[in-house]
């Protein structure tokens, strides 16, 4: 069929999709938990492996009246884009009820069907326009990838002005737009009425869409504090970091001091919580004009290191409220340095609550907005204390599902860095919430003792301490040895606030147990044998995996281990569900769920409608076009996903970079697709095919060992440089990316068009898998295992291109 394909439009709808993938997850971050977010949106992307099932069956069909089905299919996604999210609020799904309600099975199902409409609607008449338009395959598919790159970017652009809920009407104009694109590309008949039942979709898109209020689900933190009686939230601010939300109560004062002694007679005074996307709760204190009055900030396990030296210099890592500038102000130190990632929280702390506060970011605090470790970095200062803020609440609700979070404050280089940055007699130190079995102080003290190691030091157990108090632990670490004369100290400090020794050097174990006492002393044996040579051996027979994190394995969080399952699953029925690290039980099940539904979606056309053009003789392999198409969907996306890590740790900005580098790597594959035509015009498709392969192959590795030293070497580089260089080390190896899938996409178009729908839906399919698959590897192998196993995939394609002349398996037979 000679039709001219609607490129504008169909770039337009493709950075509609990417927009709408990227706002979901911001959304249900906000409404769900973030972990729950990730995973939804993975399988909603089953809406592309069902398009290609869809249009494998009705292709013909589709054929026929192509223009009036794009026009429709456009218009659908503008339509459901706003809707489906509304719906999807109303199922009362609950994530953390999983493993023992059934019925949130049902309501997950129902959830991924809502959600998986717009995207399946926008994927059909993307797939669709590729099945049509065959002669211009790489041409719509460079289109395709440039619009989502630049859609990766517009949607970012965007939430820093637009509140989250109204952006679903701005996405669903954009889908309104690239129809009205279509109707004049396409030429199409009474344009007029068209356009006006347009208008009509978007102003009742638009009426209904900034009227609705995001619904959270209870559990969330700030829901169960909005259940106090005069409880309200008084401040709202949306950025792509999350939905800043300012709460205070005129009934029942807030009181939030994490780890104070329980024998503390002193309350803090008025504060205001402050929540990101109701969770990570901190306060904004009112402070008195005599700071003695806020003698709760020395009852804290926090307020360890200033009992042992006063510090002249102080960093902050993570400055949220200002509590923990306060204490440090409270403990006479009069040169403060704090990095905040959220500009949002510094200006509440300079604009709105400045008076609120006592000025408190004024004379004597230099603020730094940016990632923490990208500061660390860049400077080159020493300092007396290095603090790492408690800026995550402990949500008992949320316990155990950060084992899908990257986290590189809590890394082995991490650890290097802030010890690199400690004067001679200098501290750092870490305050976590305690929980039961221990672990998350554990690991932080396995990490620091890998560092110290690292940083030359044989014997560590002279440079480390821990204590606990009911709620908080503690860790200091010193590049230099502790004296008697400081465990003395550390040892006074908590007798008079009845916390616990976990461990010091000289400390014994009736130190270890005496105030917030346990049936065993866990954390000093713990402690113990940690600092020991019996270090590995400990680490290894533990329940919790306890192994540091490092910057190719950034998961701080991940504590599961498989010998631990039959204990874990046993917690339900005790009534331990804080307990339960679900997080990578559930990655592990809803991995295996699109696995099941993609292989059903692949293989369900074969068996089921064998009479239509999918079941015929062709002359190319089904086996071929499943491994090709399947393997690219995998490979392109484990590519992606690893190097973005790579990226976040150039740029120091997870939100910049994630999308920059997104942008970078879907814009590069879209010139790359652009391209296919004059390159093909020069080579066989087999014989570039291989060339494509060789040099993704060649550039990946390259990457794999030299791209932490080339970040070294520019790692002075102002922001707007190294956002340059990313593009420059993204674009060779993205362009390289985008040409396996139109050249195999035009060997079908010459012959085996029948197969093309079915072909996109196999890479949409893969892709799913992919997201979370990467996940899975990085957690076990590091994320230069997942590169090395998308090298692999891609060495694999170079073997199985869809072409008749090097099928050796002969035509495919019905």
């Amino acid at each position: 069929m000679n039709v001219r394909p609607p490129l504008i439009s169909v770039g337009i709808l493709s950075a509609s999709l990417l927009a709408y993938e990227i706002l979901l997850m911001h959304l249900f971050a906000i409404i769900q938990f973030h972990h729950f977010a990730y995973m939804i949106i993975g399988l909603a992307l089953l809406g592309y492996g069902l398009s290609g099932t869809f249009l494998a069956v009705s292709r013909e069909r589709m054929e026929k009246n192509y223009a009036g089905f794009y026009l429709l299919w456009t218009a659908l996604f503008s339509l459901t884009a706003t809707f489906s999210f509304f719906l999807a609020q109303a199922v009362p799904f609950n994530g953390l009820e999983l493993f023992w309600d059934p019925t949130q099975i049902l309501f997950l199902a129902v959830l991924f069907i809502l959600i998986l409409i717009p995207f399946f609607c926008g994927a059909t008449a993307i797939g669709m326009t590729l099945a049509v338009c065959r002669k211009s395959v790489a041409v719509i598919y460079g289109a395709d990838l440039v619009g989502a790159g630049l859609g990766s970017i517009l949607v970012i652009v965007l939430l820093f002005w637009i509140f989250p809920a109204r952006m679903l009407v701005v996405i669903s104009g954009m889908g309104c737009l690239a129809a009205a694109s279509a109707i004049l590309e396409l030429r199409l008949a009474r344009a007029g009425i068209k356009m006006l039942l347009l208008g009509g979709i978007f102003i009742m898109v638009a009426v209904v869409g900034v009227n609705h209020t995001l619904q959270p689900t209870p559990y969330k933190t700030l829901e169960q504090y909005l259940q106090i009686a005069g409880t309200r939230i008084v401040d709202e601010q949306a950025s792509p970091l999350g939905l800043l939300q300012v709460l205070e109560s005129d009934k029942v004062p807030l009181r939030y001091a994490p780890g104070v002694s329980l024998v503390s007679l002193q309350e803090p005074p008025e504060q205001k919580g402050v929540f990101i996307n109701g969770e990570g709760l901190s306060v904004i204190t009112r402070a008195p004009e005599d700071l003695r009055q806020l003698g709760y900030l020395d009852q804290m396990t926090s307020a360890l290191p200033y009992h042992l030296r006063v510090p002249d210099k102080v960093l902050i890592l993570g400055v949220g409220g200002g509590q923990d500038i306060l204490q440090a102000k409270y403990h006479g130190v009069h040169s403060i340095t704090g990095v905040e990632l959220n500009p949002q929280m510094v200006r509440l702390l300079t604009g709105k609550y400045a008076q609120f506060s006592g000025n408190l970011l004024g004379a004597g605090i230099a603020v730094h907005i940016g990632d923490m470790r990208g500061f660390m970095e860049g400077s080159r200062e020493r300092f007396d204390l290095v603090h790492l803020a408690l800026v995550d609440a402990f949500s008992p609700s949320a316990a155990g599902l950060y084992a899908l979070s990257e986290e590189y404050l809590y890394t082995v280089e991490a650890m290097q860095e802030y010890i690199r940055h400690l004067s001679p007699q200098g501290y750092l130190a870490i305050t976590r919430w305690i929980k039961n079995p221990p672990r998350d102080s554990l690991k932080l003290m396995a990490t620091a003792v890998a560092a110290l190691h690292k940083a030359g030091i044989g014997d560590v157990r002279r440079h480390l301490a821990l204590i606990r108090g009911w709620q908080t632990s503690t860790l200091l670490v010193k590049s230099s040895e502790f004296s008697q004369e400081e465990i003395g100290r550390i040892e006074a400090f908590c007798q008079a606030r009845s916390f616990d020794i976990a461990y010091t050097f000289a400390t014994g174990e009736d130190q270890a147990n005496r105030y917030n006492i346990q049936s065993e002393p866990l954390f000093f044996q713990a402690a113990r044998a940690l600092v020991g040579e019996e270090s590995a051996a400990f680490i290894e027979g533990y329940k919790y995996n306890l192994q540091p994190a490092i910057d190719d394995r950034p998961y701080f969080h991940h504590f599961f281990r498989w010998s631990a399952l039959r204990e874990v699953l046993q917690l339900k029925a005790m009534g331990g569900a804080a307990l339960l690290e679900a997080g990578y039980l559930i990655l592990l099940a809803v991995l295996v769920v699109a696995v099941f539904l993609s292989f059903l979606l692949i293989m369900m056309p074969l068996f089921l409608f064998r009479r239509h053009s999918l079941g015929q003789s062709w002359p190319i392999s089904k086996r071929r076009v499943f491994l090709y198409f399947f393997a690219i969907g995998i490979g392109y996306l484990f590519i992606e996903i690893a190097f973005i890590q790579k990226f976040v740790l150039f740029l120091h900005h997870p939100v910049y970079s994630i999308s920059a580098s997104v942008a970078a790597f879907l814009v590069s594959s879209g010139i790359g697709s652009l391209s296919v035509q004059q390159w093909g015009a020069h080579l066989p498709a087999q014989k570039l095919i291989r060339v494509v392969v060789a040099g993704i192959a060649l550039i990946s590795l390259c990457y794999l060992f030299w791209l932490g030293k080339w970040f070294t070497l520019a790692a002075d580089l102002p922001f707007s440089g190294r956002l340059v260089l990313t593009a420059m080390f993204i674009a060779p190896l993205g362009f390289l990316m985008g040409m396996p899938f139109p050249l195999a996409l035009a060997s079908l178009a010459t012959h085996a068009a029948g197969l093309m729908p079915w072909a996109w839906g196999i890479n949409g399919c893969g892709s799913v898998i992919s997201s979370m698959l990467a996940t899975f590897l990085a957690i076990h192998c590091g994320f230069k295992g997942v590169i090395v196993a998308a090298v692999l995939l891609y060495a694999a394609i170079a073997f199985c291109f869809p072409s008749p002349k090097e099928d050796g398996s002969g035509p495919d037979r019905p």
